[in-house]
């Protein structure tokens, strides 16, 4: 489930990339917005799954954080 948002940024990455070798402007902003899209879904899944980890630990365990 970690992997969740690294296509965007891959797709980011290559979008700016090729922004960067034709010079546009716009293609290197859609990747840098990509790349941002993929960041985000990356750590509300990881927040998730931390979550998910406190909900299912046992009640002792929870208490201590």
């Amino acid at each position: 489930m970690a992997d969740k948002g690294k296509m965007d940024q891959a797709k980011g990455k290559a979008k700016e990339a090729v922004g960067k070798v034709t010079g546009s402007d716009r293609m290197k902003a859609e990747g840098k917005a990509d790349q941002a899209k993929g960041k985000t879904k990356q750590a509300l899944s990881e927040a998730e799954e931390r979550a998910r980890r406190i909900q299912d630990s046992p009640r002792s365990e929870r208490d201590s954080i």
